[in-house]
């Protein structure tokens, strides 16, 4: 699996599994629950340490570690923290599950996911799903999705986009063109040029052709997209642009916009924070810090409270300014 070293959290030296689990065992025994040492341990551990911590406390306290932390903790807290605990190649598995289970389905989430992730992370999502829920992840997405919004969530869960090696402006060209008459020129919008092309070419190709098709059509493919389709389709087409540009920036608007005006969306806020911790955190502050004339750090302070503040700042791991 690919090294990334653009996290926010990191392995924690020197690490004791066995001191950090009576330390947890301690903090929530008895009346009461001191919140503090439970985040300043959880946050501050990577996941790896944090399932040794969990069975280090049920080797020596014969009690399960997430069962605790929900019983002690409530709310949002409860909730980021239980995330933290997930191990980290669960995690999107079971976000999916829980986004495709009961009535309604959570679109945003499969975008989101989907949208962003390596191929070889989506493959490793499905060998997954199929051992923990022993179910079929595609399956479960077409059975409750439809149209070209499903159409374009079953070539990205395909994994199969093309690799990164050298870039033929010929084809470049001829791609630009092929979405200027499929969107802009067409009456009506042919969706599936959009689905093809943008979900199984490579990377640098896309980059390539987004600046060819401003050229030609003088818009950039996002403006094209806005006006030439709608609904969840048209946010997966844009989230789905977003990464191929830079996967960092679009995790910080995802988590601009969850924390933006009134209220906030703590599922995304807490999803993107876990799932990124150890990823390229690093990499979206410095886009947030760039984008939306504010930090990270100050927009959690300013749009958060408590114990659940203090945790997700310890995850975020530092202002910018």
């Amino acid at each position: 699996l690919l090294q990334y070293t653009r996290g926010t959290v990191t392995a924690f030296a020197p690490f004791d599994a066995r001191a950090d689990a009576e330390a947890l065992r301690k903090a929530m025994k008895g009346l009461g629950t001191d919140e503090g040492t439970v985040l300043s341990i959880l946050t501050t551990r990577n996941n790896a340490q944090r399932q040794e911590i969990a069975s280090a406390f049920k080797t020596l306290f014969g009690r399960d570690l997430v069962d605790d932390l929900k019983s002690e903790l409530t709310g949002k807290l409860e909730t980021l923290m239980v995330s933290l605990m997930r191990p980290a190649y669960i995690f999107d598995a079971h976000a999916l599950k829980h986004a495709i289970k009961g009535a309604g389905t959570n679109e945003k989430v499969l975008t989101e996911i989907l949208a962003s992730r390596t191929p070889a992370e989506v493959q490793n999502i499905k060998q997954v799903y199929l051992q923990e829920y022993e179910a079929n992840l595609e399956d479960k997405i077409t059975g409750e999705t439809s149209g070209h919004f499903q159409r374009l969530l079953v070539v990205l869960l395909q994994a199969n986009r093309d690799p990164d090696v050298g870039v033929d402006e010929a084809l470049v060209e001829q791609d630009a063109q092929v979405l200027f008459r499929a969107g802009e020129l067409k009456w009506g919008t042919d969706e599936e040029k959009f689905i093809t092309i943008l979900g199984t070419r490579s990377i640098s190709h896309l980059r390539r052709v987004f600046d060819k098709y401003m050229t030609i059509s003088g818009f950039q493919i996002e403006e094209t997209i806005d006006r030439e389709t709608s609904g969840d389709l048209e946010k997966l087409l844009l989230a789905v642009v977003k990464c191929i540009r830079s996967v960092p920036a679009y995790f910080a608007e995802t988590l601009y916009y969850a924390m933006k005006g009134a209220g906030t969306d703590d599922d995304t806020l807490i999803r993107v924070i876990v799932s990124r911790s150890e990823v390229d955190l690093l990499d979206i502050r410095r886009e947030f810090r760039k984008n939306f004339a504010k930090s990270l750090y100050q927009m959690i302070q300013k749009d958060t409270s408590g114990d659940y503040r203090k945790a997700l700042l310890l995850l975020c791991g530092g202002d910018d300014d």
